[in-house]
């Protein structure tokens, strides 16, 4: 099974170089350069065990990532957040960390993996706690800009829906997020599910009705490449996150109750599926913090504090 997790790693890998090679009109970034030797050197570095790069392999590689992604998409477009808006950048992983907070602290509840092979100095573990998550939302949401740099869709019917049908996703995604907390533990571990998708159903009309950036009004603009790049998004970064933690020292283990004898990597073969929705997650939740984060700034400046960077593209 590892076998074949390798080959569609690799696959998923060469669809999106491939593509990247066709479309690239500018200057690949030396910053990007920089991003593919260090991965390259910290590969080697891991298949030798070398300390402490077999710990905390898994934020390298996600770093390395995002350089190398951004890179990609300068190269298609000719701007990109790292060359053109660091600030964003930078803010974008550090909304990330309590994002994926949230995460975590539905695992506390529902046991769905731990993690194993973590520093015993707290210091140690914490920084590889935070340096991990500020890569998560960062990744998923630069692979969709590079994933939507290629064009690959194109308009169609415009699809508008309700307000019911707006205040009935959000309740839907409301009951998603509240049932794993209230049903007995026992139960909550099957239903991790419609954690992945609730935040969608809830947030995202919400996004619609405050005039942010939102699914539902690139579906009202008859515009479908935002949601199926964050898909293919999620798929990429998927694989990628389960063939990195696989080699690592350091990593994560999925222990929910079903299909532990169906994995690749360390994942189940269905919790691949997952990342799909996930990748929405994080665009529809960065998305809902960004509105807070620069509606507390404004309160802020008011009284004459300075205002967080601005975060939208």
């Amino acid at each position: 099974m590892t076998l074949i997790g390798v080959v569609i790693t690799i696959v998923t890998a060469l669809v999106i170089a491939i593509d990247f090679l066709r479309r690239r009109r500018f200057p690949f970034p030396r910053y990007g350069w920089t991003g593919l030797v260090v991965l390259l050197a910290a590969g080697w570095l891991l298949s030798q065990r070398v300390w402490p790069v077999t710990i905390y392999f898994t934020p390298i590689a996600w770093t390395t990532w995002v350089l190398i992604v951004d890179a990609m998409i300068f190269a298609v477009r000719g701007r990109s957040r790292l060359h053109d808006a660091p600030a964003q950048l930078v803010w974008m992983a550090i909304l990330s960390i309590p994002l994926w907070l949230l995460f975590e602290a539905y695992n506390l509840r529902l046991a769905n993996w731990i993690y194993i092979g973590l520093p015993e100095n707290t210091a140690a573990r914490l920084l590889g706690y935070a340096w991990s998550f500020a890569t998560i939302t960062p990744a998923i949401l630069l692979t969709a800009e590079l994933v939507e740099s290629f064009g690959w869709f194109r308009p169609s019917t415009p699809l508008s829906f309700s307000r019911t049908a707006h205040n009935a996703m959000i309740a839907f995604g409301a009951a998603c997020l509240v049932l794993p907390l209230v049903l007995p533990q026992r139960i909550a571990a099957y239903l991790f599910a419609l954690v992945w998708a609730g935040f969608v159903f809830l947030l995202d009309p919400i996004n619609h009705k405050l005039g942010s950036p939102s699914l539902l009004t690139d579906l009202a603009a008859g515009y479908r490449g935002r949601f199926w790049s964050l898909f293919i998004s999620g798929w990429v970064c998927g694989w990628l996150w389960e063939f990195w933690n696989y080699w690592a020292a350091a990593k994560w283990l999925y222990v929910f109750p079903i299909f532990q004898d169906w994995k690749i990597f360390e994942m189940p073969i269905p919790g691949y599926l997952g990342f799909l929705p996930f990748a929405l997650e994080c665009f529809v939740m960065y998305v809902t913090a960004s509105w807070v984060t620069k509606a507390l700034a404004g309160r802020k400046a008011e009284h004459g504090e300075s205002c967080v960077p601005e975060l939208e593209r």
